[in-house]
């Protein structure tokens, strides 16, 4: 077969990097090996898959269509690896957890310690995810576990799910920013002349979702909640904060929280997992997870 998984891994790589160097980069090779081997294939079957632009490298329409079927292929590859795994020995040799960025990554670490202390040798690989981007890593296999995925479950099944709780995001501004001295409760009307600040969705084949922005409002996206408070706190612009963060930033003097004439409702968030999967090590954490003291420390501020 002219193509190969190995070849669809690279075509997925370049595709997601945006370009050959920053692929070979991710992938641990060199940028000349990636380029001989698309170019091989083109030339094996005929036809372009990439338009090269000085170093950024787009899918023509024959290479969309060939890494979205292969996408197919290599979820179905890696679920094979992990369940002959499982069926070998119960446990996973890899556990995939994401994690909406609302609940900081180390409030998990006494959990992961523990975990490692009983002498568990599954590799726990810990990755953030935004809004539906976190219901999107269980549904694409990118993720086994998905911890604080927000607001309403996607249709797709084979996937189980249990409440946290809800949270409620607190809007903030910079104390220079022309809202601090507005009047409240701040409309809608003054609120969309005042840019944004938001994380992007990371959605990659569910649909993106947005959250507490409004129709034609300039928007500044920003790569985690680190740097969204840090926006905010510029006065570049204004936007929601967890509430751990927000009592944070306001005691530090660096934000204020105002009042909304149609504040956000709460939103549910979800501990949720893949159905099909039933290795030992996930079943670990839900266990762990499904404790009173747990769950508090894990939504603390939310």
């Amino acid at each position: 077969m002219k193509i190969s998984l190995d070849l669809l891994h690279m075509l997925d790589a370049i595709e997601r990097h945006g370009s050959f160097t920053a692929a070979a980069a991710a992938l641990h090779r060199v940028p000349s090996a990636l380029s001989h081997a698309i170019a091989k294939l083109e030339d094996e079957l005929g036809l372009a898959l990439f338009l090269r632009e000085g170093r950024r490298a787009t899918l023509t329409p024959a290479g969309r269509t060939l890494l979205d079927d292969g996408r197919h292929l290599l979820r179905a590859a890696d679920e094979l690896e992990r369940r002959v795994q499982r069926i070998a020995t119960g446990w996973e040799s890899e556990l995939r957890i994401a994690v909406d960025m609302i609940i900081p990554a180390e409030r998990l670490y006494p959990a992961i310690g523990r975990f490692y202390a009983a002498g568990h040798s599954t590799q726990i690989h810990l990755v953030y995810e935004v809004l539906g981007g976190v219901w999107d890593a269980l549904a694409t296999g990118r993720a086994d576990l998905a911890i604080g995925a927000p607001g309403d479950l996607p249709a797709r099944s084979g996937i189980s799910n249990r409440l946290l709780g809800h949270t409620r995001l607190l809007f903030m501004v910079a104390p220079q920013h022309p809202l601090a001295t507005s009047p409240e409760p701040i409309a809608p009307r003054q609120l969309i002349r005042h840019r944004a600040i938001a994380i992007a969705d990371t959605s990659r084949e569910l649909t993106a979702r947005t959250s507490g922005l409004l129709e034609g409002q300039d928007v500044l996206r920003v790569p985690d909640m680190p740097a969204k408070a840090a926006a905010q706190a510029a006065g570049l612009g204004v936007g929601h904060l967890p509430r751990w963060l927000a009592e944070q930033e306001a005691a530090a003097g660096r934000l204020l929280e105002k009042e909304l004439s149609e504040p956000r409702p709460a939103m549910p968030y979800y501990l949720a997992w893949r159905t099909r999967h039933t290795g030992k090590a996930l079943q670990w954490f839900l266990a762990e997870l499904a404790k009173d003291d747990e769950i508090a420390a894990l939504t603390a501020g939310l």
